[in-house]
């Protein structure tokens, strides 16, 4: 069986790629302008379609955020006409009004390629038994995961989130290879695992997204589990989870659909374009998406470009380092930039520290301070927390350590950060 679901286009050479994304963007562009919220953005700033000769010239058009989607709620960025919409997903809106990403019959058939692309990459085949953790509903993680399985041709279990025991049982019955799932919940199934006793047999491939993840917490999932982890990429304004790509066997990178999406990675301060190997805010523009496509959408990830050679896998899709932190999660303390997966790298670098932990802002009258909490087995002290954030974060955070199972815990998406106001 072939190593690849679409060989011809995941092997492209970089020269096709090149010219085949510049042939969908000229069009794309034309496309957009008939949009009167795309066509004021260009005029803005005085583009045209027409300027627009080489991927270089795409500089010259305007950025776009969340910010547009909300100024278009719900379908005012839509290029598709209303009748042939099949389905829709929104983020969760729980900084502002929720972002919407509509679908057209083409739009799922693309999304479905790229998850089943992502799939074979981490060694599934057709007829696995594939268990989707995440929820089946407006969030479009689970039916990413949906989609990219009915496109492979796998046996889908499509347990949604929760119910950790339950999700155990079906593992167990259905002999289920293949997990999607969220970072931080298959920390909890490890620890159900650890309560009841054994294990599952039949379980080798991981595959991760939604949350940071840290390299030291994806070596901890796959000794605790005992399966091959990958770390998947997408978003609601890309069309969903694995629309962007995944890491392959070599884990040297997430390779990412360059057939479907052309990326920059800009300077946050200047906009400009950084060199390959530094690290900037990853742009996307969405090649081949009908309804919905951004063009120059800022993610407000932080990446760098590892290469654009041909990987020891065979693909020829440029790669991208593991997504380190998001802009707005930068927290500034005592003077001391970080970000949350900073903190996650050195907390599970060290022997004993569970991978349930707490980072607490507190808020005194305008004064900002920290509070970290960990669960580590008996024997791991605080001293030993303190030093090896000191080392990381260039400061000495307050905080504890508890037995494991003390934090509290949630069944899907892990909350890491909190807020706490001791205004007077």
């Amino acid at each position: 069986m072939s190593e690849f679901f679409n060989p011809d286009k995941e092997t492209m050479s970089q020269d096709e790629l090149r010219a085949l994304q510049t042939q969908r963007m000229a069009a794309l562009l034309e496309r957009a302008y008939k949009n009167p919220a795309h066509k004021e953005r260009f005029d803005r700033v005085g583009a045209k379609p027409g300027d627009f000769k080489s991927l270089e010239d795409l500089a010259a058009f305007p950025t776009m955020s969340k910010v547009d989607f909300r100024t278009n709620y719900p379908l005012g960025l839509n290029l598709a006409p209303r009748a042939d919409i099949r389905e829709m997903h929104q983020s969760s809106g729980t900084t502002g009004t929720p972002v919407v990403m509509p679908y057209t019959e083409a739009d799922l058939a693309q999304w479905g390629e790229c998850m089943a692309r992502c799939y074979r990459m981490a060694g599934a085949n057709p007829g696995d038994a594939v268990q989707i953790t995440p929820s089946l509903g407006l969030f479009n993680g689970g039916f990413g995961f949906y989609h990219g399985a009915r496109s492979m041709g796998m046996f889908i279990i499509p347990a949604s989130a929760g119910n950790t025991p339950r999700q155990v049982a079906l593992a167990r019955t259905f002999g289920t290879r293949v997990l999607g799932a969220v970072v931080s919940y298959a920390t909890r199934i490890m620890e159900v695992l650890e309560e009841e006793g054994g294990e599952l047999p039949d379980l080798e491939i991981g595959i991760f997204g939604a949350e940071v993840f840290a390299p030291s917490m994806k070596e901890k999932i796959k000794k605790g589990l005992g399966i091959e982890v990958y770390d998947i990429y997408g978003m609601t304004e890309t069309g969903g989870v694995g629309t962007l790509g995944m890491d392959c066997s070599a884990h040297d990178g997430i390779h990412l659909w360059e057939d479907h999406y052309y990326v920059e990675v800009l300077d946050r301060e200047t906009g400009k374009q950084v060199p390959d190997g530094e690290e900037g805010e990853l742009v996307v523009t969405a090649l081949t998406r009908e309804a919905l496509p951004v063009i120059r959408f800022r993610t407000g990830d932080l990446t760098r470009v590892i290469s654009r050679d041909k990987c020891s896998c065979g693909r020829t899709h440029i790669r991208l380092d593991t997504i380190t932190g998001r802009v707005d999660d930068m927290l500034i303390i005592k003077g001391v930039n970080f970000f949350p997966g900073q903190v996650e790298q050195a907390l599970m670098e060290i022997p004993g520290v569970c991978p349930h932990y707490q980072i607490i802002i507190e808020d005194d009258d305008g004064v900002k301070d920290v509070r970290i909490n960990v669960e580590a087995e008996e024997g791991v002290t605080g001293f030993t927390v303190e030093k090896k954030l000191k080392e990381a974060l260039g400061f000495s955070p307050k905080g504890d350590v508890f037995k494991p199972g003390e934090l509290p815990r949630q069944e899907g998406k892990a909350q890491r950060v909190f807020f706490e106001s001791k205004k007077k």
